[in-house]
C-alpha cells in the first residue's frame, strides 16, 4: 500500500510543481500532502511533513534538471 501511495504523491508534487509561483508554495502544499500521506499509511506526519515540505521547495529545481 505504501509503494501506491508514494507511486502518486511523487508525480503529484512535479505535477504541482508548475502550478505554484513560488518556492514557499511549494513546499506549504508538499508538507501537506507529505502530513496526509503519513497518516494514511500509519507513520509520523511530523517527519511526512518535514519530507514532503523540502521535496515540495525543490521540486521546481528538479522538475527543471529533467
Amino acid at each position: 500500500m505504501q509503494k501506491i501511495i508514494w507511486a502518486v504523491a511523487l508525480p503529484s508534487a512535479f505535477l504541482l510543481s508548475g502550478c505554484l509561483e513560488s518556492d514557499v508554495q511549494r513546499a506549504a502544499v508538499g508538507a501537506g500532502v507529505g502530513a496526509v500521506a503519513a497518516e494514511v499509511t500509519d507513520n509520523d506526519p511530523l517527519v511526512g511533513a518535514a519530507v514532503g515540505a523540502g521535496i515540495g521547495a525543490l521540486s521546481d529545481e528538479i522538475a527543471d534538471a529533467f
